[in-house]
């Protein structure tokens, strides 16, 4: 089960990233196509600016859940203290 979580975290992790160096890399490019096309200032109206979408909301999970599933492996024994008190420091972060 710690893997599943730690997956699952790691997984939020790298989509969250991704998501973000992608819009950048977007606006980016958009930036450099607009100024590359630009009319002549005698042809230049005003524009408004480009609005993008936020990146969707990643739901995290809930601390207390996390807690309870970390607390009963560890009382199951599948989880040593170690295990236990290092899967608790990342979930309290």
């Amino acid at each position: 089960m710690p893997g599943l979580i730690r997956g699952v975290a790691r997984t939020a992790a790298i989509a969250g990233t991704a998501t973000a160096v992608s819009n950048r890399v977007s606006r980016r490019q958009a930036n450099r196509w607009a100024s590359q096309e630009a009319p002549p200032p005698e042809e230049q109206q005003e524009a408004p600016p480009q609005q993008y979408a936020p990146p969707p909301e990643q739901q995290a999970p809930d601390r207390i859940t996390q807690l309870k599933e970390l607390g009963q492996l560890h009382a199951d024994g599948v989880l040593t203290d170690e295990e236990f008190a290092r899967e608790k420091t990342k979930i309290l972060g």
